[in-house]
């Protein structure tokens, strides 16, 4: 069964598109097919790719509008071994016509139907505010990870995200769930931030990923060769984490299998 997982927060700067790309690439050298959807209108996981966004047609702008099939959006990246839906700024056009159309949250979901059942997961990087892209995104998948960093404002962002997710729960989405919280940009040395991921653990518990996403140069530099960060620099502690950061998410989802399977 594929799983779709959309990564958001609405606060910019997090590690969204860094934690998109990097899971991409993690989950794909643990030998799972995976996809990830570009839904920023920025392009920057597409451009973290590898891929001009600027030559890039048809992108996820056509899909949502429905003048192009995802098949045909899709690029393979045999040197990643993922696939890539890709975006840039042709997404606000989508965004604002979107507005005006009938069934306008089920967008994505219809468009994906068609090619879900290639891929065990599919990641969806959404952009920086609660939009009608993010709430394509949520509508569209069973799972959220949230990528934050553990600062004062941080807290209060992260209650209207939460918001967002029950409204979309209880209208048109009872399936999304909060997979976890990603702690990104972690400095130990910081007393406020160790103070902040104390509070994040005492609230959520186990919804919080036991891996931490350190602030590391080289996780900052891969994006600007169009590289994840396993084949920039494999060794690095960025490359590191988001190996751990895959091996956590393919135990909790093997245990809820597990789970479900028992109970069925």
């Amino acid at each position: 069964m594929t799983k779709i997982i959309a990564i958001a927060n609405q606060k910019g700067g997090v590690g969204k598109t860094t934690t998109s790309v990097n899971l991409a690439a993690s989950l794909a050298a643990a030998k799972h097919s995976v996809l990830l959807i570009d839904m920023d209108p920025q392009g920057n996981a597409t451009m973290g790719c590898g891929v001009d966004k600027h030559a890039a047609h048809p992108t996820a702008c056509e899909v949502l509008l429905g003048d192009a099939g995802a098949a045909e959006a899709i690029h393979t990246l045999p040197r990643w071994h993922f696939d890539l839906l890709p975006a840039n700024g042709d997404l606000t056009v989508a965004e604002v016509k979107l507005m005006n159309m009938f069934g306008r949250e089920f967008k994505l979901k219809k468009a994906l139907e068609p090619v879900t059942e290639r891929y065990e997961y599919v990641l969806i990087d959404c952009p920086p505010a609660l939009n009608m892209l993010t709430v394509n995104a949520m509508v569209a998948a069973q799972g959220l990870i949230i990528p934050m960093q553990c600062e004062y404002y941080a807290l209060e962002g992260l209650s209207a995200l939460m918001q967002t997710v029950e409204d979309i729960r209880a209208s048109v989405n009872p399936e999304l769930e909060v997979a976890g919280l990603l702690r990104t940009m972690f400095d130990p040395r910081n007393n406020l931030a160790n103070d902040v991921s104390e509070q994040l653990v005492s609230y959520f518990g186990d919804r919080v990923y036991n891996t931490i996403i350190p602030r590391n140069i080289r996780l900052a530099e891969a994006p600007s060769h169009g590289t994840p960060i396993l084949h920039y620099d494999r060794q690095s502690r960025g490359a590191m984490a988001y190996l751990a950061l895959a091996g956590e998410i393919l135990r909790r989802d093997s245990r809820e299998g597990a789970v479900q399977s028992g109970s069925a």
